[in-house]
């Protein structure tokens, strides 16, 4: 299976921008859907965005739409995600992860997860 690293996050003040990076280890990278899910303190685990194997097709959640664009570069088993004029609601830590057919907002319909990235918006 895939293993996933995410990277980028840190602290950055409202309406601020980070590009969080997941990188995957292995070949099979271009096969799966990416999601882009978060965890704000106490809460559980949410959907972000997503994006089908081909890089071809993204979903947004109302509040990231407008804000955050979500990409893949296959030919160097990464993703992205950039997130652009962020708010102190944004703050969570940031999973990437990887699920068979195409992207679904379910996290449990997810195979393969990184360890998460600290995004941290201050006010």
């Amino acid at each position: 299976q895939v293993q996933l690293v995410e990277s980028g996050g840190g602290l950055v003040q409202a309406g601020g921008s980070l590009r969080l990076s997941c990188a995957a280890s292995g070949r099979a990278f271009s096969l799966y859907a990416l999601g882009w899910f978060r965890r704000a303190p106490g809460k559980e685990r949410v959907f972000v965005a997503a994006i089908d194997r081909s890089g071809g097709s993204t979903y947004y959640t109302d509040s990231g739409k407008g804000r955050f664009t979500i990409s893949r570069d296959n030919a160097k088993n990464v993703a992205f995600l950039q997130m652009n004029s962020l708010k102190p609601e944004d703050t969570a830590v940031y999973y990437c992860a990887l699920r068979n057919g195409f992207y679904s907002v379910d996290s449990g319909s997810y195979h393969n997860w990184g360890q998460g990235t600290q995004v941290t918006v201050s006010s």
